[in-house]
C-alpha cells in the first residue's frame, strides 16, 4: 500500500490548493449544502434584521452564499481558494444566480461600511497562526459593516470540544474508502492539530491541518476588542443557549448605529 503526504506547515495549510481538492468530498458532502439552507434560513431569527447585503466571508464552495442570494439578497463570497471558488461560481450558474466572487485573504479584505450582514461560517476562522490575525479578520468585519449591520460567525467551542474530545476517529465513507482521524491538542488549549488518513483502494493520504480554539467568552472579547458592542451567543441555530448542551458555538455580533 502506498502513501502519498498532502500537508504544509501550520501557518500555510490552508494555501495548499490540493489539501481541499483532496479533502472536498469529505468536508462538503451533499448533506453539508441540504444543513446549509436551513442555517441561512435561522440567520435571520438569530439576527433579529432582514438583511439586503451580505458578505460571505471564507464562503468556500457557496454553500450559504447560494441560499441567501436565492432569498434575493445581493452576496459577495470571498475566499482565498481558487479551487472552492470554482465549485462556487459552477453551483451559483447552475442556479442562474449572479453571485459576486472574490479571490482573497480575509486578513485583507475590507470594503468599509458595505454591508448589512457579514458571516463566518463553518469553523472557518483560526486558520493562522497568532490571535492578531484573528483579529485583523474581525475588524476587517467590523470595518465592512454599516452602522447597525451584524456579524455572525459559527466555530467549534473549545468547550464542547473538551466535553466530547476523542482523539482517533474511524469512519467509512459510503464509496468504500475509509477516513482515520486523529486530533491533538496543542499550546495549552489553544490550538487543535487534525491528521487525516484517507484510504482508497491501495491507496494511503495523509492530509494535515489545525485551528484556533477559542471559548465563548475569549471570542466575546475578541469581537468587543474589534469594536462590536452588542454580542450574544448561541449553542444551536435554533437558538438554544451555550451552554452544556451547545452544539456549535454561534456568535451573533451587532454594530452600533
Amino acid at each position: 500500500m502506498s502513501e502519498t503526504t498532502e500537508s504544509a506547515d501550520r501557518l500555510d495549510w490552508f494555501e495548499d490548493e490540493s489539501f481541499w481538492e483532496l479533502s472536498f468530498p469529505y468536508v462538503f458532502p451533499d448533506e453539508k449544502f441540504v444543513s446549509a439552507e436551513e442555517q441561512v434560513n435561522q440567520i435571520v431569527k438569530l439576527t433579529g434584521s432582514p438583511f439586503s447585503h451580505v458578505l460571505d466571508l471564507c464562503c468556500g464552495p457557496g454553500r450559504h452564499a447560494i441560499p441567501l442570494a436565492q432569498l434575493g439578497a445581493r452576496v459577495t463570497g470571498v475566499d482565498r481558494s481558487p479551487f472552492l471558488l470554482e465549485k462556487a461560481r459552477s453551483r451559483a450558474e447552475s442556479h442562474n444566480l449572479q453571485i459576486e466572487w472574490i479571490q482573497q485573504d480575509m486578513r485583507t479584505f475590507v470594503r468599509p461600511k458595505q454591508f448589512d450582514l457579514v458571516i463566518n461560517l463553518f469553523t472557518s476562522f483560526g486558520y493562522f497562526g497568532t490571535t492578531e490575525e484573528d483579529l485583523a479578520v474581525l475588524r476587517n468585519a467590523y470595518e465592512s459593516s454599516v452602522p447597525g449591520g451584524f456579524f455572525l460567525i459559527d466555530i467549534v467551542g473549545k468547550e464542547i470540544l473538551a466535553r466530547k474530545f476523542a482523539p482517533s476517529a474511524v469512519d467509512e465513507q459510503p464509496d468504500g474508502s475509509v477516513l482515520v482521524q486523529k486530533r491533538e491538542i496543542t499550546g495549552d488549549w489553544y490550538r487543535v492539530k487534525t491528521q487525516w488518513l484517507l484510504i482508497q483502494k491501495n491507496q494511503v493520504t495523509r492530509l494535515e491541518f489545525d485551528h484556533a480554539l477559542y471559548s465563548g467568552r475569549e471570542l466575546v472579547d475578541l469581537l468587543r476588542a474589534a469594536g462590536f458592542e452588542d454580542v450574544k451567543l448561541y449553542g444551536t441555530w435554533e437558538g438554544g443557549p451555550y451552554d452544556l448542551n451547545a452544539e456549535r458555538l454561534i456568535a451573533v455580533a451587532h454594530k452600533q448605529a
